[in-house]
């Protein structure tokens, strides 16, 4: 009989929306000052915007723990009783009727800060009201551009830490120049390498992520 096979035990740490936790680079360093502007914020709004997986939630949960803000989720059915005080809206892009967004922008009108994120600049979004259309593309705009290699390797060891894993430093510079440059890439990789790792009961190592890497690449060409 084989003898038993030894699990690794895994450990995981809990998200954390902690500034200290948010990488910093040039990428998006004009949003991080205009959500520190706050609550000098011209007209009380401001929209933050950036791709998928970019940190806008880790932002604006950040700056809603700081604020006191309330905190909507898109879909959110009522938002006639949020509390007064600051506001933050999540995904105003994915689906949030007019009648809420105008709702939620005439209590920024009253004295209400309001944050908004979303992954598309709001001229863009779908406007039935008219006088809701014109207070959308006043918004003041927080933009978070596509993330640099300083950004990359801040969030794939960030990803790794969250999973107690701790690699050598020569995985990093291999995974930049390898995978596709956006976060849910790198998140992805990092959880396909910790789930190899567990299955062959070896560590995270340059070695490792080669022949995943290279084992997917033969894999692709072969639906080339």
């Amino acid at each position: 009989m084989p003898p038993a096979r030894q699990l690794r035990l895994k450990f995981r740490s809990a998200v954390s929306h902690a500034r200290r936790d948010f990488v910093t680079s040039p990428s998006n360093a004009a949003a991080i000052a205009a959500l520190d502007a706050w609550p000098a914020w011209p007209g009380a709004r401001v929209a933050l915007i950036g791709p998928p997986g970019c940190g806008k939630t880790h932002l604006a949960q950040e700056w809603a723990a700081r604020t006191g803000a309330a905190v909507i989720l898109r879909g959110d059915p009522d938002v006639s009783d949020v509390p007064a005080g600051p506001i933050l809206l999540e995904d105003a892009d994915q689906g949030v009727a007019d009648e809420a967004l105008f709702h939620l922008i005439n209590r920024a009108d009253a004295g209400a800060s309001l944050l908004i994120t979303a992954r598309t600049l709001p001229q863009m979004w779908p406007a039935t009201l008219p006088d809701l259309r014109s207070r959308l593309n006043a918004l003041l705009v927080a933009q978070i551009e596509e993330p640099d290699d300083v950004v990359l390797e801040g969030v794939l060891r960030k990803f790794f830490r969250e999973r107690s894993i701790r690699p050598a430093d020569d995985l990093f510079p291999y995974l930049l120049r390898r995978i596709e440059r956006s976060i849910p890439a790198a998140k992805d990789v990092v959880w396909r390498l910790d789930e190899l790792a567990d299955a062959e009961e070896r560590e995270v190592t340059r070695a490792l992520a080669r022949r995943l890497l290279e084992q997917e690449d033969r894999t692709l060409d072969l639906f080339d």
